[in-house]
């Protein structure tokens, strides 16, 4: 991630922001926010279930540093990883929804990849 994006938000406000939205993305395998938002939890997600490829401890405990519940940390390593266990990357997909009806953002679903 040579350079991320601001969102508008100070940096521990946006790193908080960013690990929920990766844990819930990997709860629930899709979520809806912002374009800007989905583009940048991408690179966020991608890296865990990366991690989650290799199945050591200390991969593990990389992950829960950054992924708020345990359950889904459990969940990555032993039902999402291994799902993309051939695949290098591309994990991810983003797909546009159309303007939010309050302020007009454009907004995404980004879901896991079957």
């Amino acid at each position: 991630m040579a350079t991320n994006r601001k969102l508008g938000r100070p940096t521990d406000h946006r790193i908080s922001m960013l690990r929920g939205q990766a844990t819930a993305l990997l709860e629930n395998g899709r979520i809806k926010t912002t374009v800007t938002r989905a583009k940048e939890l991408r690179s966020v997600v991608e890296k865990m279930i990366t991690l989650g490829k290799t199945n050591t401890l200390h991969s593990r405990r990389l992950a829960l540093s950054y992924i708020t519940k345990e359950d889904v940390v459990k969940k990555l390593f032993d039902e999402i990883a291994p799902k993309y266990a051939e695949r290098n990357g591309g994990y991810t997909r983003i797909m546009r929804v159309g303007p939010r009806r309050g302020d007009a953002a454009e907004m995404a679903i980004i879901e896991l990849v079957e």
